[in-house]
């Protein structure tokens, strides 16, 4: 017999267990079925151990430049084990959290792979054998989304990397080759250049963090340069030549062919949806380039049938995955005022160094459809909490329409700005306009100020520059 439920979650990622809590808040019967670790890839082998990672990065970058700040730090040394062993904590702990989580709000989880199996019903098995048979008129798909794999350049585990190896390395190889730019290429290449590897990284659009502004990808750049990555945009890596302990790659670049040997290479090229063997065929589900299609609502085109985050497309953040499930539960359910998502709201940030945080429409954008826009800048060198921490590089840039004073865009490089674009996502969430934010009085002295004084910018304002 079927074990009964009003709501199935296929995955326990972010977007699984924050609808998992939302609809049991709702009075919900709820399972989640999870064939790893509760909390999935983000809180197991992505944003929170990466962020350890980084952290670990960042306090031996600042302890390398003591005496700037008037101390002594000799014989500065890092262990990698030790690094390492610290990420996998913080993760193990975030994971216990959710296992914690669950129980509190009574929700049953079940270990093992889910499979469709009918009409609101879900099999599940762990290593081939019946776990439970499960029925409910609502499931959701949360399964996520793995690397992508390019022809030629598969990942080995040993010395072509995906973003599971290179968070747990054996040893820091001397050298090292990412490929692809976009944030998880950047924060590995930010990663192991502080730890003293050299970097090469190769991207096949024109520019690094290619989805961000041309103005903040351009500083960015700059700063990776500066520490001593090499950056090589517009290029292809067209052969990878595996050697005893190193690889070969062969990059294209204006019709030109180099040879680069690193001691291991990190594909950061994108991910795939992981729709295999969830019994979606004789569904009504579509599936569009390994991502399922969702209304506003995460429905699908089965009724009964919903999906959320990674699975669904583009941005693929924990955030948005988080915020999707507490909608679409909350619109089965039947919560009054439920609104749809806007993306364009929706913050990205890049946990590299400098960080990089953004929101909207970058300056290219807006025009492009038909904005006229009124555009501020800002830069740390002109902020005193910056210069007192030492941390005088950046960029704040705010885009705004010209005629309608609306915040289009607002995209910020520079320490902490990863926490400060939060500001900037609820000006745009409460369809704020110049006016409010130059009447907002921000606290002195903090960077936040920054922001302000780019948006007086826009209007001719600015105070400290």
């Amino acid at each position: 017999m079927a074990e009964n439920f009003d709501i199935v979650i296929i995955g326990s990622g972010p977007g699984g267990y924050v609808a998992a809590i939302r609809a049991a808040q709702l009075g919900k019967k709820v399972a989640i079925v999870e064939r790893e670790n509760l909390g999935g890839i983000c809180l197991n082998w992505g944003c929170i151990p990466t962020k350890a990672l980084l952290r670990s990065a960042e306090i031996y970058h600042n302890m390398k430049n003591a005496a700037a700040y008037g101390l002594s730090a000799d014989n500065i040394s890092y262990d990698p084990s030790k690094v390492v062993e610290r990420s996998r904590k913080v993760a193990n702990q975030l994971s216990n959290g959710v296992k914690f989580l669950m129980k509190k709000h009574k929700i049953t989880v079940f270990d093992g792979d889910a499979r469709l199996a009918g009409k609101g019903k879900v099999a599940v098995t762990k290593g081939g054998k019946p776990v439970a048979d499960l029925a409910a008129p609502a499931i959701i798909l949360a399964t996520g989304a793995r690397a992508r794999a390019l022809p030629g350049l598969e990942p080995d585990g040993k010395l072509v990397w995906t973003y599971r190896e290179a968070m747990v390395p054996p040893a820091m190889p001397k050298s090292l080759l990412v490929i692809g730019s976009g944030a998880i290429g950047i924060e590995f290449a930010s990663f192991y250049r502080n730890f003293g590897v050299e970097v090469t990284v190769v991207e096949v659009m024109d520019r690094v963090l290619p989805v961000e502004d041309a103005e903040i990808s351009a500083f960015a750049k700059k700063a990776f340069e500066k520490q001593g990555m090499k950056i090589v945009t517009s290029a292809t890596v067209k052969v990878l030549k595996k050697g005893a302990d190193s690889v070969t790659a062969t990059i294209e670049t204006g019709g030109k062919s180099s040879e680069i040997t690193v001691d291991r290479v990190i594909l950061a090229v994108g991910i795939v949806g992981n729709v295999e063997n969830l019994g979606l065929e004789g569904t009504g589900v579509k599936v569009e380039k390994t991502h399922v299609v969702t209304d506003a609502w995460g429905a699908t085109a089965e009724p009964g049938l919903y999906a959320i985050g990674d699975l669904t497309g583009p941005p693929w953040l924990a955030h948005k995955a988080m915020h999707e499930g507490v909608i679409c539960v909350e619109k089965l359910a039947g919560v009054k005022d439920v609104h749809a998502m806007n993306k364009d709201n929706i913050p990205g940030c890049t946990y590299c160094l400098p960080q990089v945080a953004s929101v909207g429409l970058t300056e290219a954008a807006a025009k492009a459809k038909g904005h006229e826009v009124k555009v501020g800048r800002f830069p740390f060198i002109g902020n005193g909490k910056a210069i007192a921490l030492g941390e005088p590089e950046g960029l704040v840039k705010t885009v705004f329409d010209a005629k309608t004073g609306e915040l289009l865009g607002a995209h910020m490089i520079g320490a902490e700005v990863t926490e400060l674009i939060q500001g900037y996502a609820i000006a745009r969430t409460l369809e704020t306009t110049e006016a409010e934010l130059i009447a907002t009085v921000f606290p002195h002295p903090t960077l936040s100020e920054m922001m302000h004084e780019s948006v007086l910018d826009a209007y001719g304002r600015a105070l400290h520059i």
